[in-house]
């Protein structure tokens, strides 16, 4: 092992090029895995992003497993290590160019075909940061260091890649950082061809990402089953893909959020605008709570290509804010590159755009609102934080619901438009959310302050379901209110579902009504029970006991016949059993097949067994918290974007400062290494006590002083 002693302890050595070879490596690793996330949830579907992480981390750890079986072989290590780099360049650039290639849905043996050559480039990184580590381990401490900070600056780099590149771009700038990586171990070496040849190869990496970002010749043309057609318009960033493409039936210009969801743009002359227009408007699910409260003051959640904003409007509402998460929707394609499709609503004086999270918008804001609507808002597609949770949206909690009432007007209503199936499932939960927000604010007969209507019949849904429209009074409508109601029913061909002054049978009236709402949550055939910040999955609602329904479906590659949104959101759990059974055949195979064909065997000390245990129960224990604190500063930053990165980086970068300095504190003690662990247990227990009251208190300060806060 030629560097371990000698050669690397000698002044010879050029410990800083060592140092940036390392860094690179795992720059691009975690680059590469947080790109593939963005691009697996647009390419499959959201939960998909999950196998990113799961290929990352178990490619590293084959990786690790194999540079211990071919330690000895002959050869240069930093040539081995340049040719390596070199090579896993190439793959990045090929692995991506077969994901993109897919043109089906990913089943139970798809997505095993996916899974294992999409973990090559992890394998050659993680063989490539394991031999470093290994023949450098008198100065581990500090190798472990540069690991981490180059990773911490490939988490910082990923937003502006993404947002400037997008989602292919990114892999393949990727690749080109394991190129000059390879330049760096090959000048190690003193091979002044591998070196150059390096060096080109990262050159023409980066001719070929300037290039596709022009002309888009390696790009996402199939997603999701389908091929991507006639898109006028394609950028992407950090959290999303976004397109302009002619809807397949009616042809309007239409927004598209990674290749699934959808809004088209809405074109009305409000200068001018019809009756019949603004009845067409109106006499919708979601323009109910317009005619109920006429001319409110509203604040739009989610306005996308705008159709809210014109119904507010054409009520007569003086003042509308509308509150869209994604900039490219709300400022490139309303207000640079496409406001002429919308007559420039969002130019209109009477109507404020703000670019933000909608629940840190409200979380913040001092104004009070008469209707404050979000129209089916969700967030299926993964962000590279997302990708840790099972669709989680804080928008839909019982917190937030709190949030929410508390920034009406007296005779304020919330409007709450999701899909209506058999047996109702996401309307029916915002009524559990309704019920606990209420009870909080002294409501305690929350029936009087609930109207639902539905749109549309399930049979002409296409398989999504009726538009259920929920009105939530922050106090109990009046009889003029439920007159309106009636009328907007009648007029508009509504379905009524309930209504505070009638008793129609079905679980809506059956919820709000009943004394023992524990009782009706555990015979409903659907989850529906409230949820928080804390656990805020509320588009999941398999129950527990129907798990594994939903994992025969995955394994037949068969969809419910219900409701797509069934496929879209409740078969995410199904999807990660299939993947924990992909991963632990592939674990299987990567500590059994290497023994057996090479004839070597994994050490058997004594001891060697509680030494894996204790890193296994070190790498659980650091997820847990890294996703925990993500999830937990999505709303005090603002933005899941900003959770990931902030959060992420810290950590790396903190974690490597602990191992630069392991030295000095532990000095090999066991006493001083058990002392420092308590120390972890009770900084983790503070900051679980501390980070709630903290970002509760916080979320009005600027910027600036969250990001100083979180990362301390």
């Amino acid at each position: 092992m030629g560097y371990s002693t000698s050669t690397a302890g000698s002044q010879r050595f050029r410990w800083p090029h060592f140092y940036l070879g390392v860094a690179f490596t795992t720059m691009a690793t975690l680059l590469l895995e947080l790109s593939l996330t963005r691009i697996f949830s647009v390419v499959f579907h959201y939960h998909f992003a999950f196998l990113a992480i799961s290929i990352a981390l178990f490619g590293l750890g084959a990786g690790g497993v194999f540079s211990y079986l071919v330690a000895d072989w002959r050869g240069d290590l930093f040539s081995k290590l340049g040719a390596l780099a070199a090579a896993n360049s190439l793959v990045v650039l090929v692995s991506l160019i077969l994901s993109l290639s897919i043109r089906q849905n990913l089943g139970f043996w798809s997505l095993a075909a996916v899974y294992f050559p999409s973990t090559l480039p992890f394998f050659l990184s993680g063989t490539v940061v394991s031999l470093a580590i290994a023949e450098t381990i008198e100065r581990v401490d500090r190798v472990y260091f540069y690991d981490l900070v180059g990773a911490g600056a490939g988490c910082l780099l990923l937003v502006p890649l993404l947002n400037t590149f997008g989602g292919p771009n990114t892999v393949i700038a990727t690749a080109a950082v394991f190129a000059a990586s390879a330049a760096i171990w090959y000048s190690l070496a003193g091979r002044v061809a591998g070196r150059v040849a390096s060096v080109a190869l990262a050159l023409g990496l980066l001719m070929l990402l300037g290039y596709n970002a022009k002309y888009r010749i390696i790009d996402v043309k199939y997603a999701k089953g389908q091929t991507l057609a006639n898109e006028q318009f394609v950028k992407w960033n950090s959290f999303s893909r976004i397109a302009v493409a002619p809807e397949r039936i009616s042809k309007l210009p239409t927004i598209f959020i990674d290749a699934d969801a959808s809004t088209s743009i809405a074109n009305f002359d409000f200068t001018s605008i019809t009756e019949q227009d603004r009845r067409a408007l109106l006499r919708t699910g979601p323009g109910f709570p317009y005619i109920v409260r006429p001319g409110a003051k509203t604040l739009i959640i989610g306005p996308g290509g705008g159709w809210d904003v014109a119904r507010a409007l054409a009520s007569g509402s003086p003042d509308v804010t509308a509150v869209e998460i994604n900039p490219i929707i709300a400022e490139t394609i309303m207000r640079q590159k496409f406001p002429h499709l919308s007559r420039h609503l969002y130019f209109r004086p009477d109507v404020r755009i703000v670019a933000e999270e909608g629940r840190s918008f409200v979380r913040r804001s001092k104004e009070k609102y008469q209707v404050l609507q979000a129209t089916l808002v969700d967030t299926w597609a993964s962000t590279a934080a997302g990708a840790y949770a099972l669709s989680e949206n804080n928008l839909y909690t019982s917190d937030a619901f709190c949030d929410y009432l508390g920034h009406l007007t007296g005779d304020g209503i919330l409007a709450f438009t999701r899909w209506g199936v058999e047996p109702p499932r996401e309307s029916l939960r915002l009524l559990s959310l309704a019920r606990v927000a209420l009870a909080r604010l002294g409501q305690n007969e929350p029936w009087r302050n609930v109207i639902v209507a539905r749109q549309g019949k399930l049979r002409d849904s296409q398989g999504w379901g009726a538009l259920d429209t929920v009105l939530i009074a922050r106090e109990p409508f009046s009889a003029g209110d439920l007159e309106r109601a009636r009328n907007a029913i009648r007029e508009g061909g509504f379905e009524p579902i309930y209504l505070p002054d009638e008793n129609i049978p079905n679980p809506f009236t059956e919820m709000l009504r009943t004394p023992d709402i524990r009782a009706f949550y555990e015979r409903y055939p659907f989850n529906i029970r409230p949820v928080d910040d804390d656990r805020p999955f509320f588009f999941y609602t398999v129950q527990t006991r129907d798990i594994w329904k939903f994992l025969g479906y995955f394994l037949r590659g068969d969809q419910p016949t219900s409701s797509r949104a069934d496929f879209q959101v409740n078969m995410a759990v199904p999807v990660m059993l299939g993947l924990l059974a992909v991963s632990l055949m592939a674990t299987v195979v990567i500590l059994a097949l290497p023994p057996l064909l090479l004839g070597v065997r994994l050490p058997r000390d004594k001891g060697i067994l509680k030494f894996l245990l204790f890193f296994v129960f070190i790498g659980a224990g650091y997820i847990v918290i890294e996703v925990a604190l993500i999830q937990r500063f999505v709303l005090f930053l603002g933005h899941p974007t900003y959770a990931l990165t902030v959060i992420i980086f810290s950590m790396l970068v903190a974690s490597g400062c602990g191992s630069y300095f392991s030295r000095r504190v532990v000095r090999s003690s066991q006493t001083r290494l058990s002392g420092a662990m308590l120390l972890v247990a009770v900084s983790v227990a503070l900051l679980t006590i501390c980070v709630g009251p903290v970002t509760e208190s916080g979320v009005g300060w600027p910027p600036w002083l969250k990001v100083i806060l979180t990362v301390l």
